[in-house]
């Protein structure tokens, strides 16, 4: 469960990282 949760999070701020830096993919 601690590894799923892990693996949310590296997603979820990988995901916002690209909308930071790619904001035209997610518009």
């Amino acid at each position: 469960m601690i590894i799923v949760g892990g693996v949310l999070s590296v997603a979820l701020l990988g995901y916002l990282l690209c909308a930071l830096l790619k904001p035209e993919w997610f518009v």
